[in-house]
């Protein structure tokens, strides 16, 4: 069973329950109304050694800071503003103290530099790796909520900023390359927090979420919700390097949306405007359920996909 199926599998055998205000499983976050035109997101991730990080080749202090970080990544892909985290720990006994201190310290640094306060959690031992475990919590008015269903025919399809770092940073840890800048930006992410908050409240923006596991598969998510296809142009990706990697490496944490076709240019020039770098346009939604990859205009026999955890 893949990751998506077992996910699909869950949410079947939870239908028969209420979900007492909350909004079912298939977006970046659940989302709850909490009082007259706001809505509160909440979000759950999971780091386990050995499958997300490589202890001896990341400080605690920058696991601390990433633990965090992804998980605003999916606060702010809803449109929403992060406000509390809950954090469980598991530690194996060769966990020092000094290295939880260390840990501790870059998650307190990553909440303190974007005022999100830590309200709770839990710790216990471990008979193996570290595992941890963060629930992000946020707010919006109801109206900014960016969901995955919301994709429609005609959209273009947007990125947040250059791909493929991340993958390229990967490679290079795995290759005894620890200094790199790709390795650097792998084991340091930032997510798109402030533009994941301008873009909810901007009603030309339709479908949203952020980039974890590559465009590849993450598109395919949008595609699926929304019941809608794309065209992707390759020669408009934003790579770091390799054109294949930037789509398929996941990791990156930048934003992926879609918006109104007519209201687009003037998106891209607002948010140059507003964050001084550019919105990059990747391709269209279109009618017809299939992702078709396009090389100077024409379609490419490609079956590329993103990365699987499951």
């Amino acid at each position: 069973m893949t990751e998506f199926g077992f996910i699909d599998s869950i949410r079947r055998l939870f239908a028969d329950l209420d979900g007492n205000g909350f909004e079912a499983i298939g977006d970046d976050c659940t989302v709850v109304p909490v009082s007259a035109g706001e809505s509160m997101v909440l979000t759950c991730d999971l780091l386990a050694e050995q499958v997300h990080f490589l202890r001896d080749r990341t400080t605690p202090y920058e696991l601390g800071g990433k633990s965090l970080a992804v998980n605003l990544s999916d606060v702010a892909a809803m449109g929403a503003a992060p406000v509390a985290t809950l954090l469980a720990l598991s530690l194996p006994r060769d966990a020092t103290d000094a290295w939880a201190e260390e840990f501790m310290r870059g998650y307190h640094d990553m909440s303190l530099r974007h005022g999100v306060a830590l309200v709770g959690g839990d710790t216990t031992a471990s008979a193996s790796g570290i595992v941890i475990s963060v629930t992000a919590i946020g707010r919006a008015p109801s109206g900014h909520i960016k969901r995955r269903s919301a994709a429609r025919a005609g959209d273009r399809i947007f990125v947040g900023d250059v791909l493929g770092a991340s993958g390229a940073g990967l490679q290079d840890i795995l290759a005894g390359r620890n200094d790199t800048e790709a390795a650097r930006i792998h084991r340091n992410p930032e997510p798109q927090i402030a533009e994941g908050i301008w873009l909810g409240a901007r009603t030309e923006v339709h479908a949203m979420m952020d980039l974890s596991d590559g465009l590849a598969s993450d598109l395919r998510h949008i595609l699926a919700a929304s019941g809608v296809g794309a065209e992707l142009d390759i020669e408009c990706i934003p790579a770091y390097a390799d054109p294949q990697e930037a789509v398929c490496a996941g990791e990156d944490y930048k934003l992926l949306l879609t918006a109104d076709p007519c209201r687009a240019d003037r998106l891209q020039a607002d948010f140059r405007a507003r964050f001084g770098k550019p919105l990059h346009p990747v391709g269209r939604i279109t009618e017809e359920r299939k992702l078709r990859w396009l090389l100077g205009g024409k379609p490419q026999p490609l079956d590329w996909h993103g990365f699987t955890h499951y």
